[in-house]
């Protein structure tokens, strides 16, 4: 059944983009100048990975699902999406997903998914509302419903995934976003969010009846939802705070953001509901016009059910070149710190009081690798330094080569790996992107084929207990319709 589902959805999607293609261009209607369009995509990709570390066995109740062991399987995920626009202000979106995975090392292969077409994204979004009120291109932007949050306001480290608990397939969340323009450089967004552990808009199998766990602070414990609310101030400034040539522009945001994780239960243990809130700052210093300095601080308070005290903090700097003045052949330079707060006794106090919670950032940004191997959930990213150094060429359109290396130490000494000391380990990852085909836009063409490869090596330090270094590859195919 499983497999019907997902040939069905891509049959779908690439009906409803040879549709697309043909309606795409037809004229506004005089009524209300309503616009349809629609396509499909399709992603596939074989991973393997072997002796990723992480917890000893039986540590805090879980077993050591990768060490030693290799995890080998391909992945396939089509999309179908459609959208209909009224007039210059409105659109209507949405989004049917499906996942498959076919396990080449079935003795590790142990996790299964059901046979079911996801409602990925569902949302209406106005642009330039107001129009005349106070500026003449109007002043408010609203977006209201199931949306994608990857990168979401530029916070990188605090909006990445939604729905982490289901691995690659989806990354959205239930979410309604305001944006108030003040003038052309600044603006307040404000947003409220709510994350489901399990999806219900959906149609599958018997097996998918409760819906698939989606959220999670291990990936797929049951009962954890999470919600949050928050404000987001955008603007610049010029350093010498006059309008010379030699003034230094500098872009912030100030941010307060919310949020709330529900109690949930893990292997018939109930852990308490947490709230945190979160404020902070990202300063981003633009030197010329290919070097800049992202600078971000962050500060954490909260309380979990238990009445305990929440506390934590995490800090960004980096320095970061890119030679904006080729149109292809463009290298690239930069490195950063990332810190992320710890405790001491996160093995005994359901994770630590003083460990960052990284709200939504849970996804593939420091690894691929490594967000199956943490130490506190399924990409679940505390207790960490990473001095990160990424270097490489921007070819041309989607043709990429990069690297990235650099050792990650543990902020606090929690003992979870294992071993007796902070240093996490060296970690080191290749990348190619490169496009297969590309459409001709002058021709109304959007056929594309791309793909990537990608390789991690992990070498362990003294805070895991084994020495073993892991391996992650991963080569990736994308059709778009």
């Amino acid at each position: 059944m499983k497999k019907i589902v997902s040939v069905v959805a891509g049959i779908a999607g690439v009906c409803c983009a040879l549709q697309a293609q043909d309606v795409s261009g037809l004229e506004e209607s005089e009524a209300g100048g309503i616009q349809f369009d629609a396509g499909a995509d399709l992603r596939i990709r074989q991973e393997i990975m072997h002796n990723v570390p992480t917890m000893p066995y039986g540590m805090m109740g879980r077993p050591g699902v990768y060490r030693n062991k290799t995890k080998n399987q391909i992945r396939f995920r089509p999309r179908v999406w459609a959208e209909v626009k009224f007039g210059d202000n409105w659109r209507l979106y949405g989004r049917l997903v499906d996942e498959f995975r076919a396990g080449i090392v079935q003795k590790t292969h142990a996790q299964t998914w059901p046979g079911e077409v996801v409602v990925d994204n569902i949302y209406l979004e106005g642009k330039h509302l107001l129009d005349g009120v106070f500026f003449d291109e109007g002043w408010v932007d609203v977006v209201a419903g199931r949306q994608d949050i990857n990168g979401l306001y530029g916070l990188n480290h605090i909006f990445v995934d939604g729905t982490a608990g289901d691995g690659s397939r989806t990354s959205f969340a239930d979410m309604v976003r305001l944006a108030i323009h003040v003038d052309e450089d600044s603006w307040l967004d404000l947003f409220g969010m709510i994350n489901k552990d399990r999806e219900y808009m959906r149609l599958g199998t018997k097996r998918s009846q409760r819906g698939t766990q989606l959220t999670g602070f291990g990936g797929n414990d049951t009962e954890m939802d999470d919600w949050g609310f928050g404000a987001v101030w955008n603007s610049k400034f010029t350093l010498d705070g006059g309008e010379s040539e030699r003034g230094l522009p500098v872009n912030y945001q100030l941010f307060f953001i919310q949020k709330d994780t529900a109690s949930f239960h893990r292997r018939g243990v109930k852990h308490p509901r947490r709230q945190v809130n979160l404020i902070g700052a990202k300063l981003v210093p633009h030197w010329t016009q290919n070097l800049s300095t992202p600078l971000e601080a962050m500060a954490q308070v909260g309380e979990n059910g238990a009445n305990e005290d929440l506390t934590a903090w995490a800090g960004y700097a980096g320095v970061e070149w890119k030679d904006m003045d080729r149109k292809t052949w463009r290298p690239f330079v930069g490195t950063g710190l990332l810190v992320l707060s710890g405790d001491k006794d996160a093995r005994h106090e359901d994770g630590g009081r003083n460990a960052w919670d990284p709200m939504w950032y849970r996804g593939v940004s420091d690894s691929e690798m490594m967000l199956y191997g943490s130490n506190y959930g399924s990409g679940w990213w505390s207790n960490m330094m990473n001095l990160k150094t990424t270097f490489g060429v921007e070819i041309s359109r989607l043709h990429k080569v990069s690297m990235m290396t650099g050792p990650i130490f543990a902020e606090a000494k929690d003992g979870l790996g294992g071993g007796d000391g902070q240093f996490k380990g060296f970690l080191t990852q290749a990348r190619y992107d490169f496009p297969l085909w590309l459409a001709d836009a002058s021709k109304g063409e959007r056929f594309e084929i791309f793909g990537h490869l990608v390789f991690e090596c992990f070498n362990p330090g003294d805070y895991y207990e084994t020495s073993k270094p892991a391996y992650f590859a991963r080569w990736q195919v994308d059709f778009k319709f």
